[in-house]
């Protein structure tokens, strides 16, 4: 077991659990589920509903409990969710169900989701693999006759699918419909400020979806819009505070932890985004992209010796990776070891020969070791793929 993941289950087992840690035994069981380790996930849930038996917890390690094929125990921690709050195990009971083949009870507790307030959308339905073997009987076919969703929920769930996907005229023609009909909603500035994203308005989407974000019991969705629109807009303290307010809220994502990280790293709050980025490789310990952040920003704080160590670990686990040998390579470059710098550059290559970048960096190391020959023919390439900065050094260092 990774040695930072140990030192947060001591914490968490040894402490008092509260409503931020509850979410954190979430997040802990779901890195040990989505690794293939349902065991574990089942273990840290246990120990913490001991502490205290929220419905959250039970529905997580109910989850867990449907990787390790054991239906009878997720049932029972679904209904044990139902009990502590009535109707948030509903959805989870559907799915048990039908990878039983109960089609009917499936159906049963899937109707009782659609009355809830946990009620699910079409699209998660859907997509959901729990319902491949029930969604060819004729009784699901039946059931989605029924029309289970008002006409505004599906224009919003339509203007998410185009604005995710980039059609903008046809979710605009949506968001309009949306205004005549539900004229001053919630939906509707939801799904503008959406629009105005996709679009690149994201000065505009920040004016049209602050308002209702600012509500304490804004949805989570709305928060996930205003950071977006408020990272693309180069307000980056805007965003980390959002990001923020979603991780007090209770969000069991462990990927906002890596945005407010990279928020930090552009308003220079370095140690605050070393410390969200350690967080998240407690959870992904082969991370990638975590590895390669955590690395940047230890250059980023002077230190080339911690940045050396993370970009080797990425490139212990992903060794046919270009990236993570120009990481490497940047990394020394910046402490002047030249040698070693054209050797990653010269193998990032070796793996994506059309990176100007590469090939201009490998070009100025070879010069800083004396190799201008080499250096030049790196300056050329460089340029050939269109890099104009190679000019300069090509004139100044390659024409005789």
């Amino acid at each position: 077991m990774n040695k930072s993941i140990i030192i947060w289950c001591l914490w968490l087992l040894t402490s008092t659990l509260s409503g931020q840690q509850v979410i954190d035994y979430i997040l802990l069981g779901r890195a040990y589920s989505e690794a293939g380790k349902a065991g574990e996930a089942i273990d840290v849930l246990s120990s913490a509903i001991e502490k205290n038996p929220e419905s959250l917890l039970f529905l997580e390690r109910a989850s867990a409990y449907m990787l390790n094929s054991d239906y009878s125990a997720a049932i029972k921690d679904f209904n044990a969710a139902n009990a502590i709050e009535e109707a948030s195990g509903e959805y989870g009971l559907a799915r048990v169900y039908a990878l039983k083949g109960d089609v009917a009870t499936s159906l049963y507790h899937l109707e009782l989701n659609l009355i809830s307030p946990f009620k699910k959308s079409e699209k998660e339905i859907m997509l959901d693999p729990s319902f491949s073997l029930v969604e060819n009987r004729s009784e699901w076919r039946q059931f989605w006759k029924k029309s289970w969703y008002g006409r505004d929920e599906e224009i919003v769930s339509e203007i998410e699918y185009y604005t995710s996907s980039k059609k903008i005229e046809e979710a605009r023609v949506l968001l309009a419909e949306l205004q005549r009909d539900y004229p001053g909603s919630e939906d509707y500035v939801y799904s503008a400020a959406l629009l105005a994203v996709a679009a690149g308005n994201y000065t505009e989407a920040v004016r049209i979806i602050s308002g209702p974000a600012g509500n304490r019991t804004a949805p989570g969705k709305y928060l996930k819009v205003l950071a977006e629109a408020q990272e693309a807009s180069g307000n980056h303290a805007g965003a980390s505070a959002t990001f923020t307010r979603l991780i007090e809220m209770g969000s069991a994502d462990a990927g906002v932890f890596l945005r407010r990280a990279e928020s930090y790293r552009k308003t220079g709050e370095f140690v605050k985004a070393s410390a969200d980025v350690e967080r998240y490789l407690a959870l992904y310990p082969e991370n990638k992209k975590a590895i390669s952040m955590a690395g940047r920003l230890e250059m980023a704080k002077g230190d080339n010796i911690k940045a050396l160590e993370y970009f080797s670990r990425n490139l212990k686990l992903y060794p046919n990776d270009a990236q993570c040998y120009i990481d490497r390579a940047n990394s020394y470059f910046t402490a002047k070891s030249w040698d070693w710098a054209a050797k990653d550059y010269s193998m990032s290559l070796d793996l994506q020969p059309d990176d100007s970048d590469a090939w201009l960096n490998k070009g100025l190391s070879n010069l800083n070791l004396g190799k201008t020959s080499d250096a030049c023919h790196d300056f050329k390439r460089a340029f050939s793929l269109g890099n104009k900065r190679a000019i300069e050094l090509i004139s100044r260092n390659c024409i005789r």
